[in-house]
């Protein structure tokens, strides 16, 4: 079973994907749209693409501090987040889903991911 489907599976889940660095393919399993899951996997490379840059910056003022390679990000709002590891996205409703858990299934999951973006 594909990470994406199995974090689709999970209490709460709306939506889960995967997104090529390239920025061209996407796949996804869940409760939105195919245009919806497009915009999601370009927000969430172009999030990405911006924590390397950020990542990127912070090494040059604290190197060796522990913060690279990045390997994921976390947008929290009122009544979604966002998670992404790696190439692999994640949406869940706050009131139904527990983040611990999605977030350790997709660090066990893509624990010997790539995290370069090629």
């Amino acid at each position: 079973m594909s990470v994406a489907a199995e974090l689709a599976n999970m209490p709460g889940v709306v939506a889960a994907g995967e997104y090529s660095y390239r920025g061209d393919r996407f796949t996804f399993k869940g409760q939105i749209s195919d245009e919806m899951a497009r915009m999601a996997a370009i927000m969430c490379r172009a999030t990405t693409m911006s924590e390397h840059m950020q990542v990127g910056m912070l090494e040059q003022y604290c190197p060796g501090c522990g913060s690279s390679p990045p390997q994921g990000w976390i947008v929290r709002g009122p009544a979604m987040t966002v998670c992404n590891i790696a190439n692999v996205f994640c949406f869940i409703d706050n009131d139904k889903s527990s983040l611990n858990a999605v977030v350790a299934l997709m660090r066990k999951r893509l624990a010997g991911a790539s995290h370069d973006l090629v």
